[in-house]
């Protein structure tokens, strides 16, 4: 056997662009996996492998194989299959680590040469021609391990396999080997479950290792162990175990190995010009880390209506014959929301945040910080957690993450979504959610900039299709915080493609906080954003008056926050002489603007006599009302009557004058001028008596000018 150099690897390398492999070429790099290199010289090599699968695969893609089969796997199965045949031991050792290492390039590919008559034969047989090796031991037991993650080569796995690694996850003789041992019979037990439960509902086990054991054993190698190999394991045989709610509690409440566990995470990012620091790095199990917090921390999914009715047909074909009632969801009670947030709790007094927000500045890899990101949501889940998140750096750490999801803007495809899955949702949802109950200063920093660079994410949150309408909800909440920022920050969230549309939509959404959300947002685009200001009314154009019917509309609804926001909106545009008249001409049409302004100021004021379809109609909506309207919506009313009989001219007021006194304006604003207990400096007060004034003037048929 000729040892692999650098430069075989080049030239290899070399070859993968153009030319096939030779078979030298092949042999060259099966053995540049041994263990025997150095670390830096595997690495390459799995560059390398990776290079000369990705060019196999374009150059046979338009070739359709009869059988299906991998044109990698055709490439290198002569080589492995001999070289796992073989008597010596080396040449076994490098067929095994090769294996292993094609798992982690070419999955299709590796597990077409496994399920190769007589290989798995010579993998089971090698245990015995080398029983005394410890390298090959742990190349077989590293081999089942990344066999086990997938279902058809779970299948042919020899029984003796099985029984080995039960042995071998015992022993204490080698760390390494016995980690290793242990993740692959985790992944066996888990995946047969997985298989069992897909056919018949129920799981069944194939190891006779209990879970409490290897739990136990894995979290022993992370406290106590330095070696890098066994940690590693161990940190992979966690991530997977860590899914299981009775293992969530025991890891969740030691507190001495969620400190080691954090540790593992280096607190910096290594600069790629030391080797050494480098190759630690690349060895460190940042990623699995991660994935054992966001499983701690993970609450239960929220499913859509369409999900979870998919879920609960499942759960009745599957229902267990005990009499158990077919059709419910059956909930570990260590998942419900309490478990949970205790959870948090502890991970968070242990640490977890500056470990999460370490773990984004250490790597660039997109898998490791969107499970950042998932375990970050599920942190900010709880309010009360949030201000210690901003302190520990999460802002910016998920600024990064989505920073590296989002593509960058294109003007030429503006307008365009993004192609985006529905957990690249979950980093944006655990922005907005800090942007929700936090300042903007405090989320983004002073810097203008970082406030405006947000929008984007929002508004895709917002737009996207797989979005739910709890995201859609926190994203609009979040935009409106930042609309409070200025009319800078106001202009450029309403110039977004396609923000405007989709929240006028919401603002008809029968959910009544979405409908809340959504009419803030409104009002404060109408009063910071120039454009929005025209459209609804400023301006006349072609949608300006349906829109204010719209407004007009939610001034009349039951939900007090909603009313607040649209007549505020309100309030604003009637300062422009053009809404006044637009909503003249829907006081003509329709007879509702002068009743809806007047119940603002008192809930008691009617449709008139002649009306009787709306009359009952508000009656109706009036059940759920107070019998004092709020201050809030005193005020505006007063404002929007005010600003209305001011803006139309005298010939219109002199119409609407007789209804005014007929529904009980007058009278309402009389009530509002007598009441007025914080004397001349009340804001209502002057706005009270100019529209008094002026239906009062109307009555004698004086013309007042504006």
């Amino acid at each position: 056997m000729v040892s692999c150099t650098d430069l075989d690897l080049d030239s290899i390398l070399q070859s993968t662009q153009g030319n096939s492999l030779l078979p030298e070429e092949i042999d060259l790099l099966i053995d540049a996996f041994l263990p025997t290199h150095t670390h830096p010289l595997r690495s390459k090599a799995y560059i390398v492998l990776s290079a000369a699968s990705q060019h196999l695969r374009e150059t046979n893609s338009t070739v359709k194989d009869q059988q299906d089969t991998s044109p990698v796997a055709k490439i290198f199965a002569p080589s492995v299959s001999a070289k796992l045949g073989d008597t010596d031991q080396n040449t076994v050792l490098s067929g095994l680590c090769f294996l292993t290492a094609l798992f982690q390039v070419d999955i299709q590919a590796a597990s077409a040469i496994l399920q190769l008559d007589g290989i798995t034969d010579c993998v089971a047989d090698s245990l015995d021609l080398f029983s005394a090796s410890i390298d090959i031991s742990r190349a077989v037991a590293q081999l089942v391990s990344q066999a086990a993650g997938h279902k058809a080569c779970r299948a042919i796995i020899p029984p003796q396999c099985i029984e080995w690694l039960e042995a071998k996850s015992r022993q204490s003789k080698d760390n390494a080997l016995r980690a290793a041992a242990a993740v692959a019979l985790v992944k066996l037990s888990r995946g047969a479950a997985i298989d069992s439960s897909t056919v018949t509902g129920a799981e069944k086990p194939v190891t006779s290792t209990t879970d409490d054991t290897l739990v136990k054993m894995m979290k022993n190698l992370v406290v106590s162990n330095p070696d890098s190999s066994s940690l590693n394991d161990a940190v992979e045989g966690l991530a997977y175990m860590s899914t299981e709610p009775a293992v969530k509690e025991l890891l969740s409440k030691d507190r001495n190995f969620l400190s080691r566990l954090f540790t593992i995470i280096p607190r910096r990012k290594l600069p790629s010009s030391q080797p050494t620091d480098t190759e630690r790095l690349a060895a460190t199990p940042i990623y699995g880390t991660v994935v054992v917090i966001s499983n701690l921390c993970a609450y239960l999914p929220q499913l859509t209506e369409e999900e979870a009715q998919i879920a609960k047909l499942r759960r009745m074909a599957s229902a267990a014959s005990d009499g158990a009632r077919k059709g419910e969801p059956v909930v570990d009670p260590l998942e419900d929301s309490e478990h949970v947030k205790e959870r948090c709790r502890r991970l968070i007094a242990a640490g977890v945040l500056e470990a999460l927000t370490a773990a984004t500045r250490a790597t660039d890899s997109r898998t490791t910080r969107m499970a950042v990101g998932k375990a970050l949501l599920s942190l900010i889940e709880d309010q009360d957690h949030r201000g210690k998140v901003l302190q520990a750096g999460g802002a910016k750490a998920l600024i990064t993450i989505i920073g590296g999801i989002l593509p960058p803007s294109d003007s030429k495809k503006k307008g365009e979504i993004p192609q985006l899955d529905r957990a690249d949702i979950e980093p944006i949802q655990a922005l907005a959610k800090l942007s929700i109950t936090a300042s903007p200063v405090q989320v983004f920093g002073p810097n203008e900039g970082a406030l405006y660079d947000a929008i984007r994410p929002f508004v895709v949150m917002l737009l996207h299709p797989s979005s739910s309408l709890l995201q859609r909800f926190e994203s609009i909440m979040a935009l409106t915080n930042l609309s409070s920022q200025g009319p800078e920050v106001a202009n450029r969230i309403a110039k977004a493609d396609g923000l405007m549309n989709k929240v006028e939509l919401l603002m008809l959404e029968d959910h009544t906080l979405v409908r809340r959300a959504a009419t803030e947002l409104i009002c404060n685009l109408i009063s910071g954003s120039e454009e929005v200001y025209n459209n609804y009314g400023g301006d006349k154009t072609a949608g300006s008056k349906s829109k204010l019917h719209v407004l007009l509309a939610l001034c009349d609804v039951d939900d007090l926050p909603t009313r607040l926001a649209a007549s505020g909106a309100l309030a604003v545009l009637t300062d422009s002489p053009t809404t006044c008249q637009l909503l003249l001409e829907l006081e003509q049409e329709k007879h509702r603007v002068m009743p809806i302004l007047g119940q603002l100021i008192d809930p008691s004021i009617r449709m008139l006599d002649d009306h009787e379809e709306e009359e009952e109609e508000t009656e109706v909506e009036e059940i759920h009302r107070p019998a004092d309207a709020d201050p809030g919506l005193i005020h505006r009313g007063v404002v929007c009557v005010r600003n209305f009989l001011v803006g139309i001219n005298s010939a219109a007021r002199k119409g609407l004058q007789q209804d005014a006194a007929r529904m009980g304006l007058v009278h309402a604003l009389v009530q509002v001028l007598s009441t007025v207990t914080s004397g001349a400096n009340s804001p209502v007060l002057r706005p009270a008596a100019e529209a008094l004034k002026c239906l009062i003037d109307s009555e004698r048929g004086i013309a007042i000018e504006g």
